[in-house]
């Protein structure tokens, strides 16, 4: 179980880190993405900065990785490890940011507000899964070269 957490914090990490320049980019262009990140740290701290949300949005990326660490993808190929990710991230999006927390918070869905507000985060997890998903690739490959 070790392995697996560690597995977890550092795919969990690289999927954090990777989504951050998409989401950024969709920002800039004037799009709605990390939309949930204050509304679920003002659960638990009045006014959230932003050292607190990047903590937050790591420890979510470490918490988030481990179905995929219990996945055997250092037997499958890269490609398709990646479509795993990519798929996860969908899955992900849709259960938690497109109903779980809209439902939670009261917001009206993503669809209901339309393919703009769809698209940047939807992109956005799948980067996270696929990088995910490699991270744990990595790891495992790089522990197989060193065994």
């Amino acid at each position: 179980m070790r392995k697996v957490f560690m597995e977890a914090l550092g795919a969990g990490a690289f999927g954090a880190l990777a989504m951050m320049p998409v989401g950024f980019f969709f920002r800039a262009l004037g799009m709605r993405v990390g939309h949930y990140g204050p509304k679920f740290a003002s659960l638990y701290i009045e006014d959230p900065g932003r050292a607190a949300l990047f903590i937050q949005h790591m420890a979510l990326g470490w918490v988030s990785a481990l179905p995929l660490c219990l996945l055997p993808l250092h037997r499958l190929s890269a490609s398709t490890v990646l479509a795993i990710g990519s798929i996860y991230g969908i899955v992900y999006y849709v259960l938690v940011n497109s109903l779980g927390l809209p439902l939670y918070f009261g917001d009206p869905l993503p669809l209901d507000l339309g393919i703009n507000y769809v698209i940047p985060s939807l992109v956005t997890h799948i980067v996270f899964g696929a990088a995910v998903a490699y991270g744990i690739y990595f790891i495992r490959h790089k522990q197989r070269i060193a065994h």
